[in-house]
């Protein structure tokens, strides 16, 4: 069984049939999955879907992007909903500089606020970071310490990942190990060990070869699968097994 750490199922692109798509992993072997929110809409949405579906989980948090939605009132909302059964982890939080939406003071602002709340609450944390590498460090490195969590998407270089890995956080590899020009991450995969990896999609962006540019969703999770254990030299079933074993160890509110 695959382990999905990241998904955004209550995106408006699987509106069409998300029933019929969500109904269907369990069957082709996908289970847990935990939806993630960006927004205090999303994070809303993505709590209905994890009551709606049993092997669903959510992650509560607000993207850099949209952090115009926190103050202290929706902060406190965002703080109660961590305390629900079903929520697994604090995320997506960070620093996005490639869409510069929000200014720089208050992107940080909240992303520590938000890593707080999850020391608080004694959860992981799904860290998003864009075009932000260094000012994302000196964070995690000052807020982040003795927190458990997952660098999600990860774009950077061998080095800061293996800063990551030594301060006890995993990797979260997704459809872009698949990309003829995803050479940095390729290197990380073949570098560090893989019980430091999480498998995800992004869905439904970020589709693999030979999918790419499609809508993603988790079936596609086999083709990363398969190019890990290519970079890696192991079989498909070490690379499914072990990042399942590395998600539980991570998430630790989902059930097995």
């Amino acid at each position: 069984m695959i382990f999905e750490t990241h998904a955004h199922y209550d995106d408006a692109k699987f509106d069409t049939d998300r029933e019929m798509l969500l109904a269907e992993l369990p069957q082709r072997g996908i289970s847990p999955v935990i939806n993630v929110g960006s927004s205090i809409a999303t994070t809303k949405t993505t709590l209905s879907l994890a009551q709606e579906y049993p092997f669903l989980y959510a992650a509560v948090g607000v993207h850099p992007s949209d952090v115009d939605d926190l103050n202290e009132d929706t902060y406190a909302w965002l703080r109660q909903q961590t305390t629900l059964q079903k929520t697994v982890a604090v995320g997506e939080i960070g620093l996005d500089y490639y869409w510069d939406k929000e200014g720089h003071d208050l992107q940080k602002h909240w992303f520590i606020r938000q890593l707080d709340l999850a020391r608080e609450m004694n959860k992981p944390v799904m860290i998003h970071s864009r075009e932000a590498a260094a000012d994302t460090m000196e964070i995690m490195k000052e807020h982040g310490k003795g927190l458990k969590g997952v660098i999600h998407c990860y774009s950077y270089s061998l080095e800061m990942a293996r800063e990551y890995v030594k301060m006890g956080y995993f990797i979260g590899v997704g459809g872009v190990v698949t990309f003829k020009n995803a050479k940095k991450l390729v290197k990380t995969v073949e570098t560090i060990p893989l019980s430091s990896i999480v498998l995800e999609t992004d869905c439904p962006y970020m589709a693999p070869e030979p999918h790419r540019g499609t809508r993603n969703d988790s079936r596609n999770i086999p083709y990363v699968i398969a190019k890990i254990a290519e970079i890696k030299g192991v079989s498909v079933e070490e690379v499914e097994q072990t990042t399942r074993e590395n998600a539980f160890a991570l998430f630790t509110k989902v059930p097995r």
